[in-house]
């Protein structure tokens, strides 16, 4: 059996704090992974799914949603620089782990979105698909991508013409277009092959 929340299941009167983790930024050219652990309360607000398969104002509704109801949330991050010089996986990995080691009260067991764990003490299962179908992954998964969005929107004010409010530094022909154009910025990841090949 998946605890999908807190919930009692070695006995009448122990209850299993349960966290959902996930992170979103594997893919863009720009900008930190980001990930974020939830361990859901009581009351669980409706509507949790995939943070992809939700609307923007989905998404925002349920950020502030999930933060004012959940026991506990967290975020945490990899830079780019330990992007470029651990790998994508790996750094991913590592911000699920500071996300996790951030909550406070501390989970009993924590469900991964994906199909690998980070290096940690945990009780944890990885579960492909998880932030679709396991509430508190779900809600991971949009305080994740919530709060990358928004640092990507703050950032193309700080590097415009790149087009980082719209795309979230995913390499669209726009913003490959853009890195031909404008060269590579500070925060772009110099591993990744589009800029790689630009340097």
């Amino acid at each position: 059996m998946i605890p999908t929340e807190n919930s009692r299941l070695r006995g009448a009167s122990t209850i299993i704090r349960t966290a959902g983790c996930d992170e979103v930024g594997r893919g863009p050219l720009a900008g930190d992974v980001v990930a974020a652990a939830v361990i859901l309360g009581s009351s669980i607000p409706e509507g949790l799914n995939d943070s992809k398969k939700l609307t923007e104002r989905k998404r925002e509704r349920l950020f502030d949603e999930i933060k004012a109801s959940a026991l506990a949330w967290s975020i945490g991050r990899a830079s780019i620089e330990e992007i470029d010089s651990l790998n994508i996986l790996h750094a991913s990995l590592l911000a699920m782990k500071r996300a996790v080691e951030s909550l406070s009260p501390v989970p009993e067991h924590v469900l991964v979105d994906g199909n690998k764990l980070p290096n940690w003490e945990f009780s944890a299962e990885a579960i492909v698909g998880g932030d679709g179908s396991i509430p508190c992954i779900s809600a991971a998964s949009i305080l994740a991508k919530v709060t990358r969005d928004r640092e990507m929107i703050s950032l193309d004010e700080e590097y415009p013409g790149y087009g980082l409010a719209k795309h979230k530094g995913y390499p669209t022909a726009q913003h490959l277009d853009a890195l031909a154009r404008l060269g590579v910025s500070p925060i772009h990841r110099r591993s990744f092959g589009p800029v790689a090949r630009l340097i």
